[in-house]
């Protein structure tokens, strides 16, 4: 069968196709399995060598990556920032070759700046996976929303999706609009309008509508994802308060009623509870938030073994 993903590196969703992107889901369906079994390792990477490289605090997405490359039998290494040599003066660029010098066969990295993963692509030997740059991508957090998203409503093509919260600065946000107007979803962005700027349906490749009010993004939705406030990004007073915030802004059981009586509710975690998203909701049957975790295990075992050489699964 045809490879369904024929790069070395997964930088973002922006340059896929959709048949690249449903290979990739459809590789992922068939690594589901293995996190049911007693022992659950395969041997498709043995032998292979995974460096998970975060210049950024992470808990999902750091460890679904470890759990992914050890489950494909691949020798996974965890460098953090904290215990890199980049706290000796050395630049990220000489980090990057010191390391393709001991021969890893894929560097995951997460960094604070956009187009970090590109540049290391363009001296490393090894394949680069983009785990986050600043607020330009996050390309395997949009595969595994994706694959839950197909996974409970069966299809993707025609759905309307709700994204809702600081749009400006999520890499979340940009990585899921390229991703679901590309299989064929209507997307609609809301959110403090200082955090949704007027020119944002631009700066994407597919249509999409930017709706003055949460209420407006929400009335019919099919899926609902809410993000996290980025106040770690923020570098001005985009909002009075957080409690302002929670109140025009927060993803209430009141407001929820107002998609489809069997819309389901995203968030790509941490969740700051009663702020972007009540706990009423967070917790409630519609809520996949712990789903998206669990698949995002199998999202990431099939981009690791696509980027280094594997094929479909059979």
């Amino acid at each position: 069968m045809e490879k369904p993903f024929r790069r070395r590196d997964l930088l973002g969703i922006r340059g896929l196709s959709a048949a690249e992107i449903k290979g990739i889901l459809d590789t992922a369906e068939n690594f589901c399995e293995i996190s049911t079994r007693e022992v659950k390792k395969v041997p498709a990477l043995r032998g292979k060598t995974v460096i998970n490289l975060f210049f950024e605090a992470s808990t999902r997405t750091r460890t679904s990556f470890e759990l992914a490359a050890k489950r494909l039998s691949a020798d996974a290494v965890n460098i953090s920032v904290s215990s890199s040599s980049v706290t000796k003066g050395e630049t990220l660029l000489d980090t990057a070759m010191n390391l393709d010098a001991m021969a890893p066969d894929c560097i995951v990295v997460r960094h604070s700046s956009a187009g970090v993963p590109h540049q290391l692509a363009k001296v490393s030997k090894a394949a680069i996976v983009n785990a986050g740059d600043g607020a330009n991508e996050h390309p395997t957090q949009a595969l595994l929303d994706a694959m839950t998203i197909r996974e409970h409503k069966k299809t993707i093509a025609g759905l309307s999706v709700a994204i809702v919260g600081d749009i400006l600065h999520s890499r979340v946000a940009r990585s899921n609009i390229h991703l679901l107007t590309k299989l064929g979803a209507n997307v609609r962005v809301a959110g403090p309008r200082t955090l949704v700027p007027d020119d944002f349906q631009y700066l994407v490749d597919h249509d999409l509508q930017v709706c003055p009010h949460i209420e407006d993004a929400i009335v019919g939705a099919d899926v609902v994802m809410i993000l996290r406030i980025q106040r770690e990004r923020q570098d001005a007073a985009y909002f009075p308060s957080l409690r302002e915030y929670a109140i025009h802004y927060g993803l209430t059981n009141e407001r929820l009623d107002l998609a489809k009586k069997d819309a389901i509710v995203l968030h790509p975690g941490p969740m700051n509870r009663g702020i972007e998203i009540s706990s009423d909701v967070a917790d409630s049957s519609r809520s996949l938030i712990l789903d998206q975790v669990k698949y995002g295990v199998a999202v990431r075992m099939a981009v690791l073994y696509l980027a280094t050489g594997g094929s479909t699964i059979s």
